[in-house]
């Protein structure tokens, strides 16, 4: 995960020169929809990882309503 964060990193780089630089715009959207879509798929991680670890013990410890209303609110704001 750590990775993909640090190649998202590097576009979001070119994409903040290709804005200094005047690049054309539409290039710049189709840039900065490819680091969304990369973004999204590293929720996608780390919420995954969030489930399998975290919310599985927290629900063997009988927290279950408190982590799904955790997870709740994180879903509203996407």
């Amino acid at each position: 995960m750590l990775h993909r964060l640090k190649i998202t990193r590097g576009h979001l780089d070119r994409v903040i020169a290709m804005v200094e630089s005047g690049q054309y715009c539409i290039d710049v959207i189709h840039q900065s929809a490819a680091i969304q879509s990369a973004l999204k798929q590293i929720d996608h991680v780390v919420l995954k990882n969030h489930m399998e670890t975290c919310v599985a013990n927290a629900i063997s410890r009988g927290r279950k309503d408190e982590v799904i209303s955790e997870i709740m609110k994180v879903m509203e704001k996407k």
